[in-house]
């Protein structure tokens, strides 16, 4: 369906028209786990963008591409789109689009363990989109503070935003958001020692992102699933849950989910092969290093 209507755009001389279509066909293949086509596809996107003056799309486009590069893990090319996404939208006096950049450059300073400054982010993002009354981004922002707060071990902060993201995702009827703030939840679940909590919640995500067809959702909450059942004593279960993500996330292109996984199977085979398990975790330790 976008294809055909990329082509009639292109056929029709309508540069914006194909503009959109570019950005939105990446998206969704973005979604879908077809991060080289997607990085290809947002590219071409924001360069017909820029010809034609449009900051604010331009804007969203570069917002865009940064998804695609945290997915691949590569932290330092998510900053840089998100940087230039935020100059193209305080030029462009676009409050919306400043706010999903401060949301996008929020996960990549996240992922570069730059934690304050990644907080102040998404506060700055989440004051905002209550301002402009966009309750996606809302929900979306408190969902990304959930997970920042929890990587800094304020368990309760993180569960009042997660809870409070997943009641607005609920009445928004978005499966996908409902999908990833369950599996923050879980995770809070999980490192307060609830684990009965942590597998409702974990389990219920991994059903939302298999009926969405989200990759790498799937991959996320399968290595959640797994490294709860080693918690929970039970190493050969972890074993087979870490190999399935393990194999999607090679499947997809997702390094940092890889040596996830990879870890978490090393940790699930400490009590049986030893040997095994130290290869599985120097080769985790190999894919961290490179992605840094």
């Amino acid at each position: 369906q976008y294809r055909t209507a990329l082509r009639a755009a292109q056929a029709a001389g309508d540069r914006r028209g194909e503009a959109g279509m570019l950005d939105e066909l990446g998206l969704l293949q973005q979604l879908t786990g077809d991060y080289p086509d997607a990085a290809a596809t947002l590219t071409q996107a924001i360069e017909l963008f820029g010809e034609l003056g449009d900051k604010p799309d331009q804007a969203y486009a570069l917002n865009h591409l940064g998804l695609v590069y945290g997915h691949t893990s590569d932290f330092r090319a998510t900053i840089d789109c998100h940087q230039q996404a935020l100059e193209l939208a305080l030029a462009a006096g676009d409050k919306l689009a400043e706010a999903v950049s401060l949301t996008g450059l929020g996960m990549g300073l996240l992922m570069t363990g730059a934690y304050p400054a990644s907080i102040e982010n998404y506060q700055q993002a989440l004051s905002l989109f209550r301002g402009l009354g966009s309750t996606f981004d809302e929900a979306d922002a408190l969902t990304e503070l959930g997970f920042a707060w929890r990587l800094t071990g304020d368990y309760a902060a993180a569960l009042a935003h997660e809870r409070e993201a997943l009641e607005l995702w609920r009445q928004l009827g978005d499966r996908l958001g409902q999908a990833w703030a369950l599996d923050e939840l879980g995770r809070v679940h999980q490192e307060t020692g609830e684990y009965s909590a942590a597998a409702a919640c974990l389990e219920e995500a991994l059903e939302l992102h298999r009926d969405l067809g989200s990759g790498h959702g799937e991959i996320v909450a399968l290595n959640n699933l797994g490294e709860l059942a080693t918690r929970t004593s039970a190493p050969e279960k972890a074993s087979e849950i870490h190999r399935e993500a393990l194999a999607k996330a090679i499947e997809l292109g997702a390094p940092a989910e890889q040596a996830r996984a990879l870890a978490g199977l090393g940790r699930s085979q400490l009590a049986g092969d030893k040997l095994e398990a130290a290869r599985n975790l120097r080769e985790a330790l190999a894919i961290y290093q490179r992605i840094g």
